[in-house]
């Protein structure tokens, strides 16, 4: 049964939320799901993602794909699906667009390199500093830190990959999430909603076609290399039969748009056929599964690694790609080892949060700093801090 707001019954209702961590009244006109994402919009975190990016550095070029991008053709998905199976759009628009919040500049060379430099301090990781700057690091409101979502909103952004505690799950909570939880639990032990779960997988849509076209565009590999790439190929051959001659920016064009349609609909099918035979009634119901409720078929699956695996090997491993992410990481270890060993470089206003040289709380404040910085400016901070003849 679908209510006449046109959700169904085991979707997320913004009225039945589990509230704030800071209570605050509700909003006359908007549900507290529509003010969360709002409020990310309006953050300072999701402008800077305007410069943050994916695969490419952004000085390769302005066509290529950017975090914000990125998040902006997440949260379209996400609708589009969410309104297919009766869930809450606007949290599932939430969460498509705070998923990449926490990530460093240089994409996941990034990353890798700042877990690296963190390691002895407890590691870093992007999914764990989106829930910093949601509860700590912005700080725009006069009541408290962060944005203080909903807890809906929270629950879906640390589970994003699935529960972070329980069995075969070895890996520790990570400090932020766990500290948080205890004042906060956001029942870390289960999965999370659907509109969570439609969220995680319109994110590998949108980035897995979207690297398609980057890669195309960059010239990493061709047309005529996806042809024995599972549902790709065949996807492109068609388009290419029914246009013949068709220029390669349209062929390109029209083959994506059809994956994605392909995923897309893959994805609602299989959720519904899920939903029909587990009779689920509530969003609770859904959380108490051993499984997600929201997956592709098996054919889609193996065609969503089959191209993983291609990407990986001629777009991820490319030279050109090798040597930027190599840049990425020297430019990141020097950063951070020198806000480490010398905190007074750091602004002010980060100083003033950081202890002595070498501490952990200097590390950490090194790293929510580095964490933030834009491609732009970190490349423009090494350069003015390490070489020789840049003006200070």
């Amino acid at each position: 049964m679908v209510r006449p707001d046109g959700l169904a019954p085991y979707a997320s209702k913004p009225e039945e939320s589990r509230g704030r961590l800071y209570p605050e009244p509700e909003h006359p006109t908007r549900s507290a799901f529509q003010r969360d994402r709002d409020r990310i919009v309006h953050s300072t975190a999701f402008r800077r993602l305007t410069h943050k990016t994916q695969v490419f550095v952004y000085h390769e070029g302005d066509h290529y794909r950017t975090r914000l991008t990125h998040s902006l053709e997440v949260a379209q998905i996400a609708r589009t699906i969410s309104r297919a199976l009766g869930l809450d759009e606007d949290l599932a628009e939430t969460l498509a667009l705070a998923h990449d919040l926490g990530h460093t500049p240089f994409g996941h060379a990034g990353e890798e390199a700042l877990n690296a430099e963190m390691a002895r301090f407890g590691g870093f990781s992007h999914n764990e500093q989106t829930l910093r700057i949601l509860t700590r690091l912005e700080r725009r409101y006069a009541e408290f830190d962060g944005l203080n979502l909903t807890w809906e909103s929270l629950e879906g952004t640390v589970k994003h990959n699935g529960p972070l505690r329980g069995a075969g799950i070895e890996r520790p909570v990570p400090p932020t999430i766990a500290e948080y939880d205890s004042c906060h639990p956001l029942a870390l032990e289960t999965f999370p909603s659907a509109e969570a779960q439609v969220a995680a997988l319109a994110d590998d849509i949108a980035y897995n076609n979207h690297d398609i076209d980057d890669g195309l565009r960059a010239g990493l590999f061709a047309v005529a290399d996806l042809a024995g790439v599972p549902l790709v190929g065949p996807v492109f051959q068609g388009v290419a039969s029914r246009y013949p001659g068709l220029e390669e920016p349209r062929l390109i064009h029209e083959s994506i748009r059809r994956l994605i349609d392909r995923m897309v609909g893959d994805l609602i099918g299989e959720t519904r056929r899920r939903l029909a035979d587990s009779a689920i009634g509530s969003v609770d119901e859904v959380r108490a599964l051993n499984a997600p409720i929201v997956d592709f078929s098996e054919e889609m699956l193996r065609n969503d690694r089959a191209l993983k695996e291609f990407l990986f090997e001629r777009m991820y491993r490319h030279h050109r790609v090798k040597r930027m992410s190599s840049k990425a990481h020297s430019v990141v270890h020097d950063l951070f080892a020198l806000y480490l060993a010398e905190p007074e470089r750091l602004p002010r206003e980060w100083k003033e949060l950081a202890a002595g040289p070498d501490e952990p709380r200097t590390a950490r404040v090194a790293a929510d700093y580095l964490a933030g910085m834009t491609d732009r400016f970190a490349l423009d901070e090494h350069h003015r801090l390490f070489e020789t003849h840049a003006q200070t």
